[in-house]
């Protein structure tokens, strides 16, 4: 019997054959990467629910995380809030949780593409509990005052930045071409899992211990996390722009990002214009929700918890239906944003007609099942058209521009709440998730029609898998 690992642990008979046969990993890594995985497809290991061994590892560390994230993010607002009184000063925490990816997009992209992937999302969780747990344990509360931890939040939302790209950009090393959209799903899940755990253990934290004490022990969650990253093996891509010197190659890597994601690749621009749609809704639809709740339907912050879970419920229940649109077209999976966003949009307009807790449960779980189909396939579509070794750039730049746009949702509808009321709020948010999907069905026509080339991704150049890490 041939010694036989897992993928991506090469089989050792076949890892042999390459060598002999002089093969380098050069060129398009991907197609090779998917020969081998293909011979892995006939082994029991591969038709777990997890995909793969080492995107199941990335499964469970992205459950620790996402539940880690949930619980900080409510200890940090309720400690600042606590200590100022000032929902402004509050505030301040998302602002500078948001303004990381924003301006260090495009560098922080160049970086994802140029160092070791296990590396980065290992050393950004191991930052995380360190930057929101260990230090807030370690200094007294004079010490630990909230200028202070604007600056460690402001550090965290860097490292954050960093691990979002990463992890999106180490899909297509994991699992093969045909469960992209299958494995970004699940990964979508654990933010709905996240969403449901964290912000209860943290209440149930603060209320018995504090809001210090919570983030002291949530730095243990983000530890476990890194842990599950250990046994993984990601592909070392090697650099493009070798030859240069690194401050004139990470320009050159920084201004081809841009080109490809801006300016020559019409599928990227238009996905990236209508992930702006996408955060301008959502944004402002998660940032005022507990404001929807509190004046439209009169509820305290049990009830408003309550139904923001199950909006998490909805969420998580579409990542799972989503699972075997992987073996769809790419068209067909454009279709059904373009259907959920349709439905979200009349379940958010139909909740300014109701009073009824029953009837908002129901309004809401539909509300999370339109908006959880965009981001799985979205992210699928840049990973199967994208380059392997620029992933990263693209995905950092999408998401640069599509946190801009969800500042400025947050800012709009927050505004239109204030000068008008939060029923024209929530028709304004749900006009634009309608619109998201009118425009889901025009791009699904044109792709359908030939009129754009997301069906067949281009091959992958200048890609050389150096090593495993």
């Amino acid at each position: 019997m041939p010694l036989r690992f897992p993928w991506p642990f090469f089989h050792f008979e076949h890892f042999t054959k390459l060598a002999k046969c002089n093969v380098i990993l050069s060129r398009d890594v991907i197609p090779v990467r998917n020969a081998l995985l293909s011979i892995d497809m006939k082994t029991p290991a591969y038709n777990r629910w997890l995909l793969t061994r080492d995107f199941g590892l990335i499964w469970w560390s992205q459950v620790l995380s996402q539940v880690a994230d949930g619980v900080s993010r409510l200890a940090l607002l309720w400690f600042v809030y606590s200590v100022t009184g000032s929902a402004l000063k509050t505030s301040v925490i998302g602002l500078l949780q948001t303004l990381s990816p924003i301006i260090l997009g495009p560098v922080i992209g160049v970086t994802v593409d140029r160092l070791p992937k296990k590396a980065i999302l290992i050393i950004t969780d191991v930052a995380r509990g360190i930057l929101i747990g260990l230090i807030p344990c370690m200094l007294t509360i004079e010490v630990f005052t909230v200028e202070m931890l604007y600056l460690l939040v402001f550090f965290y939302g860097i490292a954050t930045a960093m691990f979002v790209p990463t992890l999106s950009s180490s899909v297509p090393f994991l699992v093969d071409r045909s469960r992209f959209v299958a494995a970004n799903a699940m990964l979508q899940s654990t933010t709905s899992i996240g969403i449901i755990i964290g912000p209860a253990l943290s209440g149930l934290g603060i209320a018995f211990a504090g809001s210090q004490e919570v983030l002291c022990a949530n730095a243990l969650i983000y530890f476990a996390s890194a842990l599950c990253l250990l046994p993984i093996r990601l592909p070392m891509i090697k650099p493009a722009h070798v030859e240069a010197g690194p401050v004139r190659a990470t320009v050159q890597d920084l201004i081809d990002g841009l080109r490809y994601s801006l300016f020559t690749q019409r599928t990227i621009v238009i996905l990236i214009i209508l992930a702006s749609m996408y955060t301008f809704a959502a944004g402002a639809y998660t940032t005022l929700f507990p404001v929807f709740g509190k004046k439209m339907l009169g509820l305290g912050p049990v009830e408003v918890g309550y139904l923001w879970s199950w909006l998490g419920i909805g969420l998580f229940v579409v990542s799972l239906a989503l699972v075997p649109l992987s073996q769809w077209e790419t068209h067909r999976r454009v279709q059904v944003i373009a259907v959920s966003c349709v439905i979200g949009a009349v379940a958010l307009c139909s909740l300014v007609l109701t009073q009824s807790l029953v009837v908002a449960t129901v309004l809401v779980t539909i509300i999370g099942m339109g908006f959880g189909t965009w981001t799985p396939i979205a992210w699928g579509m840049i990973q199967e058209f994208v380059p392997a070794d620029m992933v990263g750039r693209v995905m950092s730049i999408y998401t640069a521009i599509a946190t801009a746009t969800s500042l400025a949702g947050i800012s709009f509808f927050g505004w239109l709440t204030e000068r008008v009321n939060e029923h024209t709020s929530l028709l304004g948010i749900g006009s634009v998730l309608f619109l998201l999907g009118l425009a889901a069905a025009w791009f699904s026509r044109r792709i359908q029609s030939g009129g754009d080339s997301a069906d067949e991704p281009e091959p992958d150049p200048s890609t050389v898998a150096s090593g495993f890490a």
